[in-house]
């Protein structure tokens, strides 16, 4: 019976990583189970929880309480004070402007070869856009996006996106390029009976296949299916064999090289911007009702009780004590609104210029600006993205080996050595006008092909040339030109041309 615990690994490899006691290795069981407890208390993945967090608006600031110092000098919480939690999502905004620069226009895919660039295209469709728009999500919230490639219940070749805190990959290299195993632990709700219960699902992923446990307990279970191959056929006779890809099919999707995510460079200026406006609106709450106040000869037994009627009726009754006046006075705090703006612009501006993006609302978009203007307030977030683009260059590389080899291994032809250009149109603002004087100017001088894929009304170059040629030989037919007559120089061809001299030539 197949050893499920024993997932490959180079000899070297297991050398390096395993973890010895002695003389003796422990077991594939306990490798794994050390793994997945390291992973949980990380700072990498309290990162990546974090990005996840702060995306969905679950901020630090919801959990504070308000304090004072108490009588031994040390802070107590109050509850009879404001205690405003606002949430001012910039992380969000960036990392949905960084996602939609970008991922946000469809990929275009040129190729040599046209029939293997549209074959590229039907695969990478719409629904593999909007995927790959999370995959991006992902990338900026974790550091790291994950994308599985499998075949669905209809044979098709298909890309599910995993969620990057569920993986704790084994890579081979320092330079974290090529896999040698990963491990994916997530939850799942099962119900016993009526009662539901949270389990704990193991899989582990190797150029054999995939193992499939639970942990309960500290330990590892397998469980259904046990182990399956990452592709199944089912034969005429109803038998099944299984096969594997040469590589894990588990494709990494980096934000940058060092896998870091977004929310490491923000998440102290977002926490001070949600902290500045929470309390600019806890000090507008501090009115003369629950201010400072100056008692002179009160009638009453202690504060408490003044505060109570203060607060229900709105009066205070002083009484005049040994010729004494009874008084009240307030203390009153000045709230100079115009520091807390300079304070949150501060903020804001730090947040936009830390996370790579841009401002929609900068001065220089005022009035009509020009394309220079422009890409000088995109310069941070183009960066970014140029550093973004070439991680996932390499990622489509990767990805690009499983639909070569699906190509081959289903008889659609074989594509190995022929490339092919990922490119990503970037939804950047643009003077138009600009830009079409530009390409107009520049026609005769550039290809068409430069031309056209430079014109910012166009998302695919390669449809609008076609597009041109189809309308350019529908108005030549339109006026009774063949273009089959044309000669080798593009010249019309005449009937009667090359017979001068020749006995009826020309006669009726």
């Amino acid at each position: 019976m197949k050893n499920v615990f024993d997932f490959l690994l180079s000899e070297a490899a297991r050398i390096a990583q395993a973890v010895t006691i002695g003389k003796d290795r422990i077991s594939d069981e306990q490798y794994i189970i050390n793994e997945i407890n390291t992973f949980k208390v990380s700072q990498r993945r309290k990162d990546m929880l974090d990005g996840e967090k702060y995306y969905a608006g679950k901020h630090d600031i919801l959990s504070r309480v308000r304090t004072v110092i108490g009588e031994d000098g040390e802070l107590t919480e109050v509850k009879n004070l404001p205690n405003n939690r606002i949430v001012d999502n910039q992380y969000k905004k960036m990392v949905d402007q960084k996602t939609n620069y970008l991922l946000g226009q469809p990929l275009t895919f040129q190729s040599d070869n046209d029939a293997y660039a549209k074959i590229v295209k039907q695969i990478f469709n719409k629904k593999f856009q909007r995927t790959l728009k999370s995959v991006g999500e992902d990338s900026l919230n974790c550091g790291i996006a994950w994308l599985f490639v499998y075949y669905d219940d209809k044979g098709n070749l298909a890309f599910k996106r995993i969620k990057p805190f569920e993986v704790i990959p084994g890579w081979h290299d320092s330079e974290h390029t090529q896999l040698d195993y990963a491990i994916r632990v997530y939850e799942v709700i099962v119900y016993e009976g009526k009662t539901e219960k949270v389990v704990e699902k193991v899989e582990v992923y190797d150029d054999k296949g995939v193992n499939y446990f639970e942990l309960d307990g500290g330990t590892l279970k397998p469980c259904e299916p046990f182990f399956q191959n990452y592709i199944t056929v089912v034969n005429e006779d109803g038998t099944e064999d299984g096969f594997n890809w040469t590589r894990i099919p588990l494709i990494p999707f980096k934000y940058n090289s060092k896998e870091i995510p977004l929310i490491k460079m923000v998440k102290s200026l977002q926490d001070g911007l949600n902290l500045i406006e929470s309390n600019f609106q806890n000090s507008m709450e501090e009115d003369t009702r629950n201010t400072i106040l100056v008692l002179m000869n009160y009638d009453g037994e202690n504060l408490g009780e003044f505060r109570k009627n203060l607060a229900q009726y709105g009066a205070v009754k002083v009484r005049t004590v040994d010729g004494a006046g009874g008084d009240l006075k307030t203390l009153q705090v000045e709230v100079n609104s115009e520091n807390y703006k300079a304070i949150l612009e501060i903020f804001k501006k730090a947040i936009i210029e830390n996370a790579m993006g841009y401002d929609a609302k900068d001065d220089r978009l005022a009035g009509n600006p020009n394309q220079m203007n422009i890409q000088s307030m995109y310069s941070d977030i183009d960066l970014d993205a140029n550093n973004m683009e070439t991680e996932y260059q390499a990622s489509f590389e990767d990805l690009l080996w499983f639909v070569d080899n699906h190509l081959a291994n289903t008889g659609q032809g074989d594509y190995e050595d022929t490339d092919v250009d990922v490119i990503f149109n970037r939804d950047m603002l643009l003077n138009e006008s600009e830009v079409i004087t530009n390409c107009s100017n520049s026609v005769g001088i550039l290809s068409d092909e430069t031309v056209v894929s430079m014109h910012p009304w166009v998302d695919d170059p390669q449809a609008e040339l076609e597009r041109i040629k189809k309308e350019k030989e529908e108005n030549m037919e339109q006026f009774g030109f063949n273009p089959a007559l044309q000669n080798p120089q593009g010249n019309p061809q005449n009937p009667d041309e090359g017979n001068e001299g020749k006995e009826g030539a020309g006669d009726d």
